[in-house]
């Protein structure tokens, strides 16, 4: 049966990062129960003013989301007491999340290996551009760049066209996914020997993890993927294609089984230039030609008819209007409302302790005296090998574990 009880309940997070990578991974620990303490300086995190508004109080719906499930606090380390309460606060958690440019933690008097002396059972987890060294270490960090610089620019787009840039936030949000995971890893070790790490996450790096094989294409074959718009060089046919009705819908033979479906319902599958795999790569601009030639003699009931009775890969090309009207979206409350703003639910689903969306992000400061009040009235952690920071919290999952225990299998 579930439980109310998030899987990370007993876990606290201090979030002192901005904008959508390293406080999108701080909010999806939330979404599984952790304490996610969000802690802004006195002008308040800029994710609040970014991109659009929401109609009824001008805060931006970036923040709602990537604020949600979280306390907020403020702040203002530049000062000696502000300091001394956000250092309090990071030596009775588990967790630290930052994405300031290199070298900026260590200058507020925040330097990790200090705050592991003090908490040696914390992760702090240290998000940028480029990473914590080498040689572009110290430069802005921007989703913009590590797409451009990672590889991924340079395969979007058609043949002859410019290099395109995701128009999502696609970095910071797989970056916000990998930092999670990350966390978790390192709690992993923690909960185990007791030693907290810093844990070094970087756009760029992500960016390299969703090329796949191509850096050993390039190393072992020496061979570059081109731009080919929606086509990729292992799957052919496979791109967007206009119906009649003017509806674009996306076609998909990954496998070579689903293309020969395909083939055989567009009335080719004798033709010799589409025999094979390699046949279909040598002659890609005509089998193109012909899908779309056969999907734009059609309506789009009819194409998505014929393909699925065909058990072949297709599916209709959604705006974000279709998609949150789509009846297998809504039967699986893939999206939620919280306060009046639609987002989606957790990343995953457990069956024993799900996740949960319990309000959007909040006004600024809005816990500043509970969360202070609360936390500093606790001992700082003193984490002992065998047992996770959060052991040492009365009322915490592991209070009163044995010493040399570990963690749950």
């Amino acid at each position: 049966m579930p439980t109310d009880r998030g899987a990370l309940a007993g876990v606290r997070v201090i979030d002192m990062a901005t904008l959508i990578a390293a406080p999108g991974a701080a909010r999806h620990l939330a979404d599984f129960g952790a304490e996610v303490i969000k802690v802004e300086a006195p002008t308040g995190d800029g994710t609040r003013n970014y991109g659009w508004p929401h109609p009824d109080d001008g805060v931006a719906l970036f923040w709602k989301q990537v604020g949600r499930n979280k306390r907020t606090v403020v702040i203002d380390a530049k000062t000696d007491a502000g300091l001394a309460a956000l250092r309090g606060l990071i030596e009775r958690s588990d967790v630290l999340i930052e994405n300031l440019r290199p070298g900026t933690l260590e200058r507020l008097g925040l330097d990790p290996a200090d705050l592991l002396a003090a908490n040696p059972g914390l992760v702090v987890l240290r998000v940028s551009g480029f990473g914590q060294d080498g040689p572009y270490a110290g430069r802005p960090g921007f989703a913009t760049l590590a797409e451009a610089m990672g590889g991924f620019a340079a395969l979007n787009g058609e043949p002859d066209g410019a290099p395109l840039l995701p128009p999502v936030a696609l970095t910071d949000e797989v970056t916000a996914l990998v930092g999670a995971f990350a966390v978790m890893v390192a709690l992993r070790h923690r909960d185990a020997t007791g030693e907290g790490q810093v844990v070094d996450v970087s756009l760029l790096e992500t960016m390299v993890q969703l090329l796949g094989p191509l850096p050993a294409v390039w190393a072992q074959r020496g061979e570059l993927q081109p731009r080919l718009g929606s086509g990729i060089p292992y799957s052919v046919p496979r791109g967007t294609y206009r119906c009649a009705d003017g509806v674009w819908v996306a076609v998909s033979t990954s496998a070579e089984s689903i293309a020969a479906r395909v083939l055989g319902l567009l009335g080719v599958a004798d033709d010799p230039r589409f025999a094979d795999f390699d046949g279909r790569i040598r002659h890609r601009a005509e089998l193109d030609e012909v899908v779309a030639a056969w999907v734009g003699a059609r309506s789009s009931t009819e194409v998505l008819a014929a393909f699925t009775e065909a058990e072949a890969a297709i599916a209709p090309v959604y705006s974000v209007a279709d998609l949150m009207a789509d009846p297998h979206v809504v039967a699986r409350s893939t999206f939620v409302e919280v306060d009046g703003v639609a987002m989606p639910g957790p990343a995953a689903r457990l069956t024993r302790t799900p996740g949960a969306v319990r309000h959007a992000g909040r006004e600024a400061g809005a816990d500043t005296d509970a969360v202070l009040a609360e936390v500093l009235a606790e001992p700082p952690r003193r984490a002992r090998p065998g047992v996770s920071g959060a052991d040492d919290r009365p009322g915490s999952p592991g209070a009163g574990r044995s010493p040399d225990r570990r963690g749950p299998r």
